[in-house]
């Protein structure tokens, strides 16, 4: 890897960490740390504004690879985003028509995104290496 996409990637990891804490801030600040509404509002938009730059550092690792490289990611990314539009409808369909107890939970579909989006960068790297 050249030291533009390695940059890159470290730049996208400490957004995606910092990402995480302020989401956990939110999360668990307004369940443990304080009452107020106007904290919990701040730590929201906090949470939005990292979020943005964590996408913002996404687009860049994107933009930073070789070809292949973007293939591998843009491909990864649109199966991934299909594959969740797809499944979180009929998840959600489930919770409605009452077939599943639970309530469907968005962590639920997060936590699908992430695994499909790995798998799909690993199975693809590996369908053109």
């Amino acid at each position: 890897m050249n030291t533009q996409v390695i940059a890159s990637r470290n730049k996208l990891a400490k957004w995606s960490i910092a990402w995480v804490l302020t989401t956990a801030l939110v999360t668990f600040g307004s369940q443990f740390l304080w009452e107020a509404r106007w904290i919990t509002i701040i730590a929201i938009l906090l949470s939005l504004a990292v979020g943005i730059g964590m996408v913002l550092a996404n687009r860049d690792f994107v933009n930073a690879g070789d070809e292949l490289q973007r293939k591998i990611q843009l491909e990864s990314m649109g199966l991934t985003l299909g594959l969740s539009v797809v499944c979180g409808i009929a998840y959600s369909q489930l919770d409605t028509t009452n077939l599943i107890k639970q309530d469907a939970e968005i962590a639920f579909l997060i936590l699908f995104m992430g695994i499909t989006y790995i798998l799909c960068v690993f199975f693809n790297a590996r369908k053109y290496s």
